[in-house]
């Protein structure tokens, strides 16, 4: 696994659309520079229907958490965002999460 976190950006701006496309590992550190993509791609036009994709990434389920929530207030975290800019995303879960903890094995 790569944990190098890549971001991709695709905008339709004509049907006021983007897609944010994250792959690596999306820690509670790295999820910051997620955030610094999204609000670039959420300014360039008011009402922009943004959905972010982490399907294909590694995702801590702190991070995760704090992604779901911005996508239900509809707002980026203060500090990332001060003027508390409207933000509709939409987070494509992703299929796996990470954990640091390792489960023991079950016992017959």
């Amino acid at each position: 696994m790569n944990t190098k976190l890549n971001i991709v950006v695709r905008v339709d701006l004509d049907h006021a659309k983007a897609l944010v496309i994250a792959k690596g590992h999306i820690t509670v550190h790295s999820v910051n520079a997620l955030y610094v993509v999204v609000k670039r791609a959420n300014s360039l036009r008011d009402g922009l229907d943004l959905k972010l994709d982490i399907s294909h990434a590694w995702v801590d389920e702190e991070a995760l958490e704090m992604l779901h929530t911005a996508s239900e207030t509809h707002h980026l975290p203060a500090k990332i965002d001060p003027q508390q800019a409207p933000c509709t995303i939409s987070v494509l879960a992703p299929r796996r999460e990470h954990t640091s903890a390792r489960r023991a094995p079950i016992a017959a």
